[in-house]
Parts: structure tokens; C-alpha cells; sequence
């Protein structure tokens, strides 16, 4: 962490209106998300109940979305790259209202397993498309809070999924549970009608003029725009992109395992295991099945609040700082859970309440780290003509390891025990504040160019930002 200013003053760059209404816009995508992944939590016990589904089921219920989203991340790059950004985020908004419809009128556990699949395949996409359009927008001074603004709607989608789903789990009503969230979705789709093409794609795809338009929109002045054209134009010269970029280039390829390691690191924490199973969980520390739905409802707001540290000072503190303590922090709240589990909270009312506050701070930990960290470095660290292909193989990293522990969580508890298993998340959240120490670079402030020429020249990676 040696070299980054902590009490460096904010830099002297106006926040463009337009930029900050685009960014939103695109964060949207992020909504879309944050309600999938938490609306299942709410849903799969009626689910289980009405069409007498087994745990690894409803494992294979859970994990079939992020099937569907790695094939969204996979096809996503290729298709970004030709079509654009702002065409993949309309698509993904059409076939998230399509998914949502075709899960709420399932009448089989297999149709549910295909509507959740379409559900994936969109979520892929946004999931891809969103944090490198917001990145290719954002002014470098405001980069990191105008991408963590992504995470922030992920947060209120889940929340706003699990505060649905407490209002309607009195009268089991699932299937409104996975139908309302189509609303969104079409609100999404609106709102994409009304977002620039990214001005990198533009120049990507030859098209200058549009580009510069698009970036003295957003920048407010001639200057500023020509400059970053110019930077733009500079990266492009290369001549490899993609996967040719990917076996020429042993830089590029250093890059690309650096998305990956972050997209591993970011679901192993743990944190998927509490947002799909939190009703589970809160069970099994001995509430009943109202107060685990409401406490359920609890972590998704202190997720959304904890995520404003993040876009508060993730431009003031940088990325690693953040990262590190949200690490520690995970750490100490998954132990705890494990250890309070093993001695028994059935009987104790302060070990029970004792559980859900570390339970809490785990999630505090995550909200303003690794959360909406990871998606901000993954956006920043690709070369232009390698980052279609660098974040698809990142985001698919984050969906197959996200299926990984999805669909591997129920049986971990009824195999190697409940304490054992938040053990081992917080052994492995403790290994990644080694990780980030030997790996990942301080981004804070650095232009999108400057970063690559960094890479490129063979800096290692932890100091590509500097």
C-alpha cells in the first residue's frame, strides 16, 4: 500500500451532469441483477414445497441462472464489440422482462430452470456491459465511485427482492415473487433508449466525429475531449486485439488473469452463499421462518447503506485500502458466524443475535470492498483492444465460480457441518488479503491509457497504477 496519499485533497475536476445521468442510466443494469439474485432466496421454499424439490434442487434451481450467465458473458464480448454497448444493455433488458415472465408462469421445475437460464443469459450481459460502459464514460477522477454506483443498484435490487419477498411469503406467493421483477426490467429498457454509445466503441469502430461529440457531452469542454480522443487513437494503434492479443501478448495475458483472480476472489468470500440461502442461514442460527425472512430483509439494507462508503471514498482512499480492510473484516465476520454455530445458538438468545451482527459486519465488509471493487479494477485494468475479451473472461469467471458456490453451499452444510463451512470462507478471505498485497494494483486517479501503457511496458501488476 506503500505510495498512495490517503489525505490527498479531491482532484480539482467538476463531476459533468451528464456524465453522472449516464452512468446511473447504465448502473441500472445493476438493479436488474441485485433482484434475480435476491429474489430466489424468498422463493425457493414455497418452490421446494409446492413441487417437492430436494436441496439439490434447489441448488440446481439456484446455480442454472448463472449457467445462463456465463453464456451471457462468454457471447457478451464478441457481441459488445460489434454491435456496442448500448445495443447488448437493450438486449439484456428485453430478455430480463422475457425471464421474469417465464419464471413466474413455470409449471414445472424444469420451466423454471429454463426461465431462470434466459434470466442468466441477461444478467451475463448486463453484468459484463454495464461496469465497461460506465468505465468507458466516466472521467478518471470519477471513475471508481461512477462504477461502484453499479453495485450500489445491485445492493437495492436486493434488497428491494427481499423486503418483496418477506411482504409476500405470508401468503407464499412465489410466483409474484419471480413475475414482479419484470417491472424493473422494462423501466431499464426505457431508460437504455436514452444513454450515448461509449465514445471508445465509437473510435473503436472508426466513427471519430461521434465520439467526440459524445465526449464533449460528457466532459463539458472542447479541450479535454480532443485529449482523450487523442489518448484513445494512441492505444488503438496496436494492432492485435482479443483473443490474437491474447496469445501475442504475454501482458495482455497477465491482465487477463488478473480479472480473473478478482472475479474468484470476489465469490468466494461467501457472499452469494448469504445473499441466495440468507432464510437458510437464519434458520439454521434458530429463528423462525418470519423473523429469518425479515432478518433476511435486514441484510439487504445494511448491503445497500455499507456500498455508499464505497462510492464516498473509493476515489479519496483507493482501491487496495479498501480492499484490504473489507477483506479482514470478512474474515472476522465468517469466523465468528462458524465459531458461534459450532458451540449451538438454539438455546441462547445472545448467541443467536451475536451471530446475525458478524453476520452483518461480514456484509459491511463485502459492500465497500470487494463488491463493488472487483467490477471497478476488472474494467480498468484490460487494454482497449483486448478489454471486450478481458472482461468477458473475467465476468464469466465471476458466473461459473458463482454457480461453483451456489449450487455447493446446502451440501457443504449437510456434509462437513454449518461452523465448518463458514470456516472455510473465512480461511479463504483471510488468503485474499495475500493476494491483493501480491497482485492488485492502486487505480485511484490513473487514466484508462495510462494504466495500459503500465501494463504493457511489463510493470508488475501491482503497480500498474502508478
Amino acid at each position: 500500500m506503500s505510495g498512495i496519499d490517503l489525505s490527498a485533497p479531491p482532484p480539482p475536476v467538476s463531476l459533468n451532469g451528464k456524465s453522472v445521468l449516464t452512468a446511473i442510466l447504465a448502473a441500472v443494469a445493476g438493479l436488474m441483477f441485485g433482484l434475480d439474485l435476491g429474489v430466489i432466496s424468498g422463493a425457493l421454499k414455497f418452490i421446494g414445497l409446492e413441487f417437492n424439490v430436494t436441496d439439490f434442487g434447489k441448488e440446481c434451481i439456484v446455480s442454472s441462472m448463472m449457467v445462463g450467465a456465463a453464456v451471457g458473458a462468454v457471447c457478451g464480448g464478441r457481441l459488445s464489440y460489434l454491435f456496442g454497448r448500448k445495443r447488448l444493455l437493450l438486449s439484456s433488458a428485453v430478455l430480463f422482462v422475457l425471464g421474469s415472465l417465464l419464471c413466474a408462469l413455470a409449471t414445472s421445475v424444469t420451466l423454471l430452470i429454463v426461465g431462470r437460464m434466459v434470466l442468466g443469459v441477461s444478467v451475463g450481459i448486463a453484468s459484463f456491459t454495464a461496469p465497461l460502459y460506465i468505465s468507458e464514460i466516466a472521467h478518471q477522477h470519477y471513475r471508481g465511485s461512477l462504477i461502484s454506483v453499479y453495485q450500489l443498484m445491485i445492493t437495492v435490487g436486493i434488497f428491494v427482492a427481499f423486503i418483496s419477498d418477506a411482504l409476500l411469503a405470508y401468503s407464499g406467493s412465489w410466483r409474484w415473487m419471480l413475475g414482479i421483477v419484470a417491472i424493473p426490467g422494462v423501466v431499464f429498457l426505457l431508460g437504455v433508449l436514452l444513454l450515448p454509445d461509449s465514445p471508445r466503441w465509437l473510435v473503436l469502430r472508426g466513427r471519430k466525429d461521434e465520439a467526440f461529440t459524445v465526449l464533449h457531452q460528457l466532459r463539458g469542454h472542447e479541450g479535454d475531449a480532443r485529449a482523450e480522443i487523442s489518448d484513445i487513437e494512441e492505444q488503438l494503434a496496436q494492432i492485435e486485439g482479443g483473443y490474437g492479443l491474447f496469445k501475442a501478448n504475454a501482458n495482455f495475458r497477465r491482465s487477463v488473469f488478473l480479472g480473473i483472480l478478482l472475479q474468484t476472489m470476489q465469490q468466494f468470500t461467501g457472499i452469494i452463499v448469504v445473499m441466495y440461502y440468507a432464510p437458510r442461514i437464519f434458520e439454521v442460527a434458530g429463528f423462525g421462518d418470519n423473523a429469518a425472512m425479515w432478518g433476511t430483509a435486514i441484510v439487504g439494507l445494511v448491503n445497500v447503506l455499507s456500498t455508499f462508503i464505497a462510492i464516498g471514498f473509493v476515489d479519496k482512499w483507493g482501491r487496495r485500502p479498501m480492499l484490504i480492510a473489507g477483506f479482514i473484516i470478512m474474515t472476522i465476520g465468517m469466523a465468528s458466524v462458524g465459531t458461534l454455530l459450532y458451540f449451538g445458538t438454539g438455546n441462547s438468545e445472545l448467541a443467536r443475535y451475536g451471530a446475525v451482527i458478524m453476520l452483518l459486519a461480514f456484509i459491511v465488509g463485502f459492500a465497500f470492498s470487494a463488491g463493488p471493487l472487483v467490477w471497478i479494477l476488472c474494467s480498468e485494468v484490460q487494454p482497449i483492444k483486448g478489454r471486450d475479451f478481458g472482461i468477458g473472461c473475467s465476468t464469466f469467471t465471476n458466473w461459473v465460480t458463482n454457480m461453483i458456490v451456489g449450487l455447493t453451499f446446502l451440501t457443504l452444510l449437510n456434509t462437513i457441518g454449518n461452523a465448518q463451512t463458514f470456516w472455510m470462507y473465512a480461511a479463504f478471505n483471510a488468503f485474499f488479503i495475500y493476494l491483493t498485497l501480491k497482485f492488485v494494483p492502486e487505480t485511484r486517479g490513473v487514466s484508462l491509457e495510462q494504466i495500459e501503457r503500465n501494463l504493457m511496458a511489463g510493470k508488475p501488476l501491482n503497480r500498474i497504477g502508478l
